[in-house]
């Protein structure tokens, strides 16, 4: 019989894997967990994902490895998880609305909020800033200017990405008015560098992916998508934008990583909780909110699924509305409110 003697560090992973899973843990991974992020490296899912990562990885014992996959408004991410072995080693991360509703603008086919177990963790907001040489004061003088066609060019993540979603909804709310022109780019981060540089006059996208550049000064917040103020450390409160338009909808936006159906239940047992001690109380993940303007809000299951209804309905709904959708929301299980 041949005996192989293992090596202080392997031991000590061994060791490390045993004792980090919960006591009565049904799932002990024994290979890397792949969480692809459909956006480009930066932006707010890439941010907040590669925060929960660590501590994912030392609660389950098994690395964590965070892919970003961007293209086509986090589509091919998206499609590239679902085409994936439903082993529960790969999960995606995104804005729990973008996986719900691809397929309401035939982005992903045949999908809903059905196809994952939840993971909820902050709820983003949207902010509108301009870059810091403009002269915009306000935000009821930016939306004069978006008025005028094509006047304002605004650096947005795609037309699926929460900046996108969020012009959108500003135009909807000024009743269709704003001639503004959208200009797309891979992610969220490229799309806030691009108002930062100059190349575009605004950004719609998430505070949490603006906060470095308005603290270094290159961008100037005007609003956040709320009906409060949103606090961030170390900034002066940025007005809701319902003190201009108060009769915008507002439904908060929540992010989360979502491991698709199909892979034994004993690994979403295990990551329930993994999530539920871990992550629920996470001072890293806590901390991270509160420093870029992010609403720390862990969930998961029947309870984030409720939560999570609300944008999701919104987000859907609002396709139809401004003739986007492929597909009819209640064919994914969505009733849109009457008019």
């Amino acid at each position: 019989m041949v005996t192989q003697k293992l090596s202080a560090s392997a031991l000590a992973a061994l060791f490390a894997a045993a004792v980090a899973l919960p006591a009565n843990a049904q799932w002990q991974p024994d290979k890397p967990i792949n969480i692809i992020v459909p956006w480009s490296a930066g932006g707010s899912t890439d941010q907040v994902t590669r925060v929960v990562a660590p501590i994912l990885e030392e609660a389950l014992g098994t690395p964590v490895v965070v892919v970003n996959q961007p293209g086509a408004s986090g589509s091919i991410g998206t499609q590239a998880a679902l085409d994936a072995p439903r082993d529960g080693y790969t999960w995606t991360a995104n804005a729990i609305a973008n996986n719900a509703t691809y397929s309401v603008t035939g982005l992903v086919e045949d999908t809903s909020i059905d196809d994952y177990h939840i993971y909820l963790h902050v709820a983003n907001v949207p902010v509108v800033s301009v870059n810091s040489d403009t002269s915009f004061e306000d935000f009821g003088g930016l939306l004069e200017a978006m008025k005028e066609p094509e006047a304002v060019k605004v650096g947005t993540a795609g037309v699926n990405s929460s900046g996108g979603m969020a012009l959108a909804a500003i135009n909807e709310a000024a009743h269709g008015e704003l001639g503004a022109r959208m200009v797309a780019y891979d992610g969220g981060n490229p799309a806030v560098l691009a108002a930062a540089s100059g190349e575009v006059d605004a950004t719609t996208q998430l505070a949490v992916e603006q906060t470095e550049m308005i603290k270094a000064g290159r961008i100037r917040p005007l609003a956040v998508l709320s009906d409060k103020e949103l606090v961030v450390e170390g900034l002066d409160p940025i007005p809701p934008i319902t003190n201009w338009l108060p009769e915008m909808p507002i439904a908060p936006d929540y992010f989360g990583v979502f491991i698709p159906t199909g892979a034994p239940q004993e690994v979403y047992d295990t990551v329930d909780q993994v999530w539920e001690e871990h992550v629920v109380n996470s001072e890293a993940l806590r901390s991270y909110a509160t420093e870029r303007g992010a609403d720390f809000n862990p969930s998961y299951g029947d309870a984030a699924r409720e939560r999570a209804m609300p944008v999701v309905i919104a987000e859907a709904c609002a396709r139809v509305t401004r003739g986007e959708a492929v597909v009819d929301p209640s064919e994914i299980g969505i009733t849109c409110p009457a008019e």
